[in-house]
């Protein structure tokens, strides 16, 4: 009797915790065929950890809620798909032959967030990032005298590709994780070290690879138009770049995941800063460490010749590791196989980026120290962008290949994306508007320090900020279509969108500069920092 007045307790206090909900442990399901819980757990493979789901104060649960019948392709696939990228997922025991799933209610911070919190959060990260890059440029401006840059002018070519890589590696890394983290996925410290560990190992695969493509591209790009060819350079070009490559992109991803685990803590939006301080050194650490290596192998031309093979060597050997704990870590074993054609697609589109800037510099020899803050600026800004909205599909909880009611489909109207009411219209006003204010402080930076004889008047400042202004424009509304398209193709913008906006804008930004310093040169701007 005891035990029956035990159970009737815990009945009545189970209905008061689940309204609406019959008696589920009276109740029998009419069809057999309804799976059980555990059946369910083993679907999911622990790639999904089910909670419970408690009623709000007003008695509601979360805004959507979808039934899933058995038997159902949908009914299969659902506890497979939801693990990465959606939002954690609630189950309810089955009833009236029915399995119901409940997506558990996220709230989606950036529904909150004002134009002024946007440019705030964005504003430090993204004029930090800019000194970063105006650092790189005076790097550029000084190493293009030196005898490795003048005797090998295809590094010139390496430089928008290497540079590039923290669009194509570490600025995907820190979307993907920003995603992660705003769904809550690596709120839990196991599952967290498995997605940090299995992305940094990715990272160092893709790294080596794009660099060593880096030097064969530049090589036919700087040789075979002349007819030429020396194995010296080639190799030197080779060693620098994976070097490069590997050792900025180890620094630079050990950096994004401290920022977003830092960010998480202290409840500021990972979208919003991490992007923005991938760039922060990246410029400045790829660049130098690109001129430091190749000034190295270069005086060991004649005289330590092994260098450069062990260098490509042991790098060559490290590779099958990394991919192997990429594609053994189930966080990263989808995107060691489709994550390749975004990033090559992308250091192909900087290379092109690269040779207009070995033509130019050529002849003008002040657009070095301009072309790592364009390209740096505009690459920051879209990535904030293309992170944004990315993590906002994600929060719908809909999948890849669906896009949710009232997103766009098709190309975007100029004046819905920059002028419409949502808060993807709104973040591009922002980021449009830190444009020119970020570019003049730069700019003048620039000046005080002297760098690459550049003299700032008015004609130069405003060719060169219509460049700029020019460059974030397209981005943004090409980033706005970019984004919605992949998502409707059926892959994760996280994973491919970022590489090809930050090489359409290292392209775009390196095109227009030239234009801006030939046009100076033809309306009598001939000092030197334009030419002679």
């Amino acid at each position: 009797m005891a035990e029956g007045r035990e159970r009737n307790s815990n009945l009545r206090i189970r209905r008061k915790m689940v309204p609406n909900t019959p008696d589920l442990l009276t109740q029998t399901p009419q069809n057999d065929h309804v799976p059980s819980v555990s059946q369910h757990k083993a679907k999911s493979n622990n790639a999904v950890e089910l909670h419970s789901i408690h009623p709000h104060q007003n008695g509601h649960y979360g805004r959507e809620e979808r039934d899933v019948y058995p038997g159902s392709e949908e009914e299969e696939t659902v506890f497979e798909q939801t693990s990465l990228t959606q939002p954690l997922l609630s189950e309810e025991l089955p009833s009236d032959g029915e399995t119901r799933v409940k997506e558990s209610q996220v709230k989606l911070k950036e529904k909150d967030e004002s134009s002024f919190m946007i440019a705030l959060q964005v504003f430090i990260p993204y004029i930090i990032a800019g000194f970063g890059t105006v650092g790189a440029g005076m790097v550029l401006d000084v190493v293009q005298h030196t005898d490795v840059f003048i005797q090998v002018s295809e590094i010139f070519i390496l430089v928008p590709s290497l540079l590039g890589l923290k669009g194509n590696l570490e600025m995907t890394l820190a979307s993907r994780l920003s995603t992660q983290a705003n769904l809550g996925n690596m709120d839990k410290k196991s599952e967290q070290w498995k997605m940090i560990g299995g992305n940094m190992a990715l990272v160092q695969c893709q790294a080596i690879v794009v660099g060593f493509l880096a030097s064969v591209v530049a090589m036919i790009m700087g040789w075979i138009p002349e007819g030429k060819f020396n194995v010296h350079h080639g190799l030197l070009l080779c060693a620098s770049s994976m070097l490069t490559a590997a050792v900025a992109s180890f620094v630079l991803g050990a950096l994004m995941v401290l920022v977003i685990l830092v960010s998480r803590k202290i409840k500021i939006n990972p979208d919003n800063i991490a992007t923005p301080i991938a760039a922060s050194l990246g410029d400045l650490t790829t660049l130098s460490l690109l001129s430091g290596v190749s000034m190295l192998l270069f005086k060991a031309i004649g005289t330590q010749v092994w260098l450069a093979p062990t260098i490509i060597g042991i790098f060559l050997v490290l590779t099958p590791l990394w991919v192997y704990i990429s594609v053994k870590n189930h966080y990263t074993n989808d995107v060691i196989y489709s994550g390749w054609t975004p990033v090559l697609s992308a250091m192909v589109i900087s290379s092109i980026g690269g040779l207009i800037l070995d033509y130019t510099v050529a002849n003008y020899h002040g657009i070095a120290v301009f072309q790592p803050v364009i390209n740096g600026v505009g690459g920051n800004l879209v990535a904030v962008q293309a992170s944004r909205i990315t993590t906002s599909l994600h929060m719908t909880g809909s999948k890849p290949g669906k896009l949710p009611s009232g997103a766009l489909n098709g190309c975007p109207n100029p004046g819905g994306a920059f002028c419409g009411t949502t808060l993807n219209s709104r973040a591009a006003r922002v980021l449009i508007a830190l444009v020119i204010p970020g570019h003049l402080i730069f700019m003048y930076t620039i000046s005080y320090m002297k760098a690459g004889h550049t003299s700032i008047t008015w004609t130069f400042a405003l060719f060169y900020l219509t460049a700029a202004l020019l460059q974030v424009i397209i981005l943004l509304y090409v980033c706005h279509w970019m984004i919605h398209f992949i998502w409707k193709l059926g892959d994760d913008p996280d994973n491919v969108a970022i590489p090809y906006l930050t090489a359409i804008g290292d392209l775009l930004g390196t095109g227009f500069l030239a234009i801006s310093f030939h046009l100076l040169y033809l309306v009598g701007d001939k000092d030197a920092d334009v030419g002679d």
